[in-house]
């Protein structure tokens, strides 16, 4: 058989029914083959919106995402997606083409180092040289980026190797020989025991989950512990949804934009139990005051995690789910009282009276960012797939799009790529075609990768984008103005495209909302149709974030509201 078509018969056979991409000159074998495949292909309009759409794919579906791209520029316009992957431990397989073999390294026409210049950002990359090997790479690739803590792997593929043909018989799967590559899943029994004797011990005890937990599986065990030991729980932003967040444990998301309760839940707990989470700085702000009071648990797969930032008391290495299921059996031996620790859960009660998330009104009659998040919450009573840009439509979505089921809220992290939301949400929706996806995205992040808006019409994909229109880069310009003097160096966007008729342009449906008692009848209407819909919400311009910590801060310089 061609290698190129072997390509696509492991590809089903690790169960690929989709793939994005966008074709080039090298991988006219690979798309001559694509023609009389099964497999599905979304063409993407730039590579990066191929790998950003593979990304979300592999978020909402828990498969593996496979994107597909050139040589040279083609596969370096993969690199941000990749990176993004990488950085919130996405399963995506990213396939470049390459130039022959005979040229590589002679600056030959659209020639990349790929394997080279994604090398800190792939959990492993292969360079093909013998197409023999292709059934093998495949399959590995697959396993790795799928199982352990997971995360992209790089295929290139010069164009000769596919031009070959090989052996392959389909219904014989190559042995995998990954000596160096184990991880561990089941947690250490004796260090479970001590974890279990530490939450019995607390007084004031935390749940800090993060997407780990979404990543294993794990959020009915996590549920279970925190129904059982009545220990509120806080989740990171790629965390949200692991614990249903209109419940009376759930303290929201914490960190430089969480909620106030949350962080001084954190800030006075004795016990942090982290699960599934890398205490990264959005989280912890000056690692000197965080959490001060607390001892600390912590539940990771990756072992490079534990005690990386914060060093913590008991180290547990292992899956989530299996760590989780075995410290909920023996904390129920020690048969934890439902008042044991009565006082702290009075104590975060008053917290969320006396700090609430502001949904706030403005006195010129303008659409305020939070009502507007909250609104698109209502109509959708909480049950869409919603996915983000980067910035400050981000934090709001975050902050009031309660989120109830897993891997129904989809954000760029680790990275923060402006221009993810959307081809994300392409790909979200691609992996569940009857769900109603989301997209809470900025006026500049929009912008970034726009022309996916072809990409949804062509293949009849309805996600709908509802812009938080501030006509600002809206982050960085609340920055400039509280940390810089309102020195707003080229952070306003107002020279912008008109965004309902840019969507008719693409064939998409376009509305717009300005006042505050239009919003839901807009939103009903464009969530109502079957097509793409861009939904322009005009949005206070210079309505901040609150609450907000300080980057490096603490929760002692919590800014609650407006200065």
């Amino acid at each position: 058989m061609r290698a190129a078509n072997v390509i696509l018969e492991a590809l089903k056979r690790e169960g690929v029914d989709t793939i994005f991409g966008f074709p080039g000159g090298v991988l006219l074998p690979l798309y001559d083959a694509l023609y009389d495949s099964d497999i599905n292909h979304i063409l993407a309009r730039h590579e990066q919106g191929a790998g950003h759409a593979a990304d979300g794919y592999a978020r909402a579906s828990g498969k593996v995402g496979v994107c597909l791209a050139t040589s040279g520029p083609g596969a370096t316009n993969l690199v941000t997606a990749i990176a993004n992957a990488y950085m919130d431990s996405v399963p995506v397989v990213a396939i470049t083409g390459q130039v022959s073999r005979h040229l590589i390294g002679l600056d030959s026409f659209q020639e990349a180092d790929v394997t080279g210049i994604t090398l800190p950002i792939v959990k492993h990359s292969y360079l093909v040289k013998d197409a023999g090997t292709l059934p093998r790479i495949i399959r590995e690739a697959f396993y790795i980026a799928g199982t352990g803590r997971p995360g992209p792997v790089v295929i290139d593929i010069p164009v000769d190797v596919t031009k070959e043909d090989i052996d392959f018989d389909p219904e014989v799967l190559p042995a995998m020989q990954l000596p160096g590559y184990k991880p561990t899943l089941k947690g250490h029994p004796k260090q479970i025991k001590e974890a279990a004797r530490l939450i019995a011990a607390a007084e004031r005890p935390v749940i800090y989950a993060g997407g780990g937990v979404i990543i294993s599986g794990a959020s009915e065990e996590l549920r279970e512990l925190a129904f059982y030991g009545h220990i509120p729980v806080t989740t990171t932003l790629t965390g949200k949804g692991c614990f249903p967040e209109d419940h009376h444990l759930s303290m929201g998301m914490l960190g430089m934009h969480g909620t106030q309760y949350a962080n001084y839940a954190v800030s006075k707990a004795d016990l942090i139990i982290a699960v599934g989470v890398r205490f990264d700085d959005r989280v912890t702000g000056n690692l000197t005051t965080f959490a001060p009071e607390a001892r600390f648990i912590h539940i990771d797969l990756d072992p490079a995690e534990i005690s990386k930032n914060v060093a913590v008391d008991v180290p547990i290495v292992g899956d989530a789910k299996r760590v989780l299921a075995a410290l909920l059996v023996e904390v129920k031996k020690l048969e934890l009282s439902a008042d044991r620790h009565l006082p702290w859960m009075e104590q975060v009660e008053a917290w969320k009276r006396d700090h609430p998330l502001v949904i706030r009104e403005s006195e010129s009659g303008e659409i305020m960012p939070e009502a507007a998040v909250r609104t698109i919450w209502q109509v959708t009573k909480g049950e869409a797939v919603v996915c983000t840009e980067v910035g400050q439509n981000q934090m709001w979505a975050a902050q009031h799009y309660l989120s109830r089921q897993p891997r129904r809220f989809i954000s760029s992290g680790g990275l923060g790529t402006m221009g993810f939301g959307f081809p994300a949400a392409i790909g979200a929706q691609v992996a569940l075609p009857d769900a109603l996806v989301v997209d809470i995205a900025g006026d500049g992040s929009f912008q970034m990768t726009v022309q996916e808006l072809a990409t949804a019409v062509q293949y009849r994909l309805p996600v709908k984008v509802c812009i938080l229109n501030n006509q600002y880069l809206g982050m960085v310009r609340q920055w400039q103005e509280l940390f810089w003097n309102k020195r707003y160096s080229e952070t306003c966007i107002e020279c912008q495209p008109d965004f309902v008729k840019l969507a008719e342009a693409y064939g998409a449906e376009g509305y717009r909302a300005v006042r505050p008692e239009e919003l839901e009848e807009v939103l009903r209407t464009a969530f109502a149709t079957d097509k793409p819909a861009v939904i322009d919400i005009r949005i206070k311009r210079e309505a901040n974030v609150f609450p907000m910590i300080p980057a490096g801060g603490s929760v002692h310089d919590m800014m609650e509201r407006e200065p």
